[in-house]
């Protein structure tokens, strides 16, 4: 498999991103009304003395397009969360929750976020480096020594490949900005991390730690040298090994103590308590321009899982910091107003500025990601709207996880915009595209 190839095979388990909220836990009952009787909150654009602006106006069309994928069976369910200076502009939830059910979609329902929980990754690591644990520089194998010494598999022109050693050690900030050479177990040694089991985003129906499965990567030759090229994979799950290691504690309990608790995320985890079963959004998946839903739990499809999954009956067993947390679009909207905000909320703090501004600048020095675009410590970023082809602000940033979810945050424009689904494969279906183009268009 070609460099080239490989990359897009990583890709394609995402789709990129070209308050006033029900904390009721008793659902609507199901009764059969359409789903796109309600129309969206929408607040005024903004107080009088907020810098920024957005008209209601425009978000209608917003509002108009998002129904119609429902409508036109596209989408089962979705919902769309805009803040703007801090403050809620427009949010909407839209369709079924449970289609087949005749359950509607609510805004505190919660969504398998997949790659989204990388950012709560990144934001750990770089928590621990203003502790003083550790350096952006600094080789992982200082922390996981397995990790100390690689190899990396180079095609032959006739087939087969060639194991060679690492040029350079890999680092924590190569880790970060997806630069490590570290795929999804895609490669010219594929067939060897498939015979070794590593293979694929999806960690929740593992029975052992994640740093067991890490510990397997590190024997395995990479895909690309240290710092040669942008390779999606495994970088963020290796990250969260980090923070277990540094900080003596499983992820999800850094998780719950330093981002989901004090963020007041309610609804935040990597395993579903029972009592929330009923506002888990249905995966689905798009089959001939339609959504029709997914098995339960499903099973692997390409390099990824395809299905209902195990987040409510376990095993919960492997907590990973690439792809493995539940959230709520009011859960990570809250989360990424942290970041916009400089690194702190309500008058907390969580990162410094300095580490904020850092992230959300590109890494990459001799790799390249997308035309127009960089990528930083844990988010893609926009460094020329024009040429990425779509509409954005120079410095935007954020990603999106492999059920067609998508965020971002954009600093010019006071922006955090929060999407929530539940598709996959997506089929190439445009939602992400035509809702940056939207909400951009109704900025005054």
């Amino acid at each position: 498999m070609s460099l080239r190839s490989m990359l897009l095979a990583g890709l394609c388990t995402l789709a990129l991103p070209g308050c006033v909220v029900s904390v009721t836990e008793e659902r609507l009952a199901a009764a059969p009304l359409s789903p796109l009787a309600h129309g969206p909150v929408l607040h005024d654009s903004v107080a009088s003395d907020a810098p920024h602006g957005i008209s209601q106006a425009r978000l209608k069309v917003l509002d108009d397009v998002m129904k119609s994928y429902v409508a036109d069976g596209k989408l089962a369910g979705a919902v769309v969360m805009i803040h703007q200076d801090g403050r809620e502009v427009f949010s909407e939830a839209y369709g079924w929750r449970d289609r087949e059910a005749g359950d509607r979609m609510e805004e505190d329902d919660i969504f398998r976020i997949a790659s989204q929980t990388k950012a709560l990754t990144s934001v750990a690591i770089m928590m621990l480096m203003e502790e003083g644990k550790l350096v952006l520089d600094d080789p992982l194998g200082k922390f996981l020594p397995d990790w100390s010494k690689t190899t990396v598999a180079v095609a032959k022109d006739k087939g087969g490949y060639d194991v060679v050693p690492a040029k350079r050690a890999i680092t924590i900030r190569d880790l970060l900005s997806h630069s490590a050479g570290i795929s999804y177990g895609t490669g010219p040694a594929e067939q060897a991390w498939k015979d070794a089991g590593v293979y694929g985003w999806y960690f929740a129906d593992k029975t052992v730690p994640v740093s067991d499965v890490v510990a397997k990567m590190a024997k395995l030759p990479m895909a690309a040298q240290p710092g040669e090229a942008w390779v999606y994979g495994y970088n963020t799950d290796i990250l969260g090994v980090v923070v277990e290691k540094l900080s003596g504690k499983s992820l999800d309990v850094f998780f719950k103590e330093r981002l989901i608790d004090p963020l007041g995320r309610t609804d935040t985890s990597f395993c579903l308590p029972p009592e929330k079963a009923s506002r888990l959004a249905v995966v689905y998946s798009a089959k001939d321009g339609k959504s029709e839903r997914a098995a339960d739990p499903g099973g692997w499809q390409g390099t990824g899982h395809v299905g209902q999954g195990h987040y409510l009956n376990g095993p919960c067993k492997a907590f990973a910091g690439g792809a493995g947390l539940l959230s709520t679009a009011h859960d990570y909207s809250r989360f990424l107003e942290m970041l916009r905000q400089g690194g702190t909320l309500d008058g907390r703090y969580y990162l410094s500025r300095k580490s904020v501004e850092q992230m959300s600048q590109n890494a990459l020095a001799t790799a390249t990601f997308q035309p127009g675009q960089g990528f930083g410590l844990g988010f893609r970023i926009t460094e020329d709207p024009g040429v990425m082809g779509n509409l954005g602000s120079v410095g935007d940033y954020g990603w999106g996880g492999a059920y067609h979810s998508t965020y971002w945050v954009d600093p010019a424009e006071g922006l955090t915009v929060s999407f929530m689904t539940q598709l996959i494969p997506a089929g190439g279906l445009d939602t992400q595209t035509k809702l940056r183009a939207l909400i951009y268009s109704a900025l005054e």
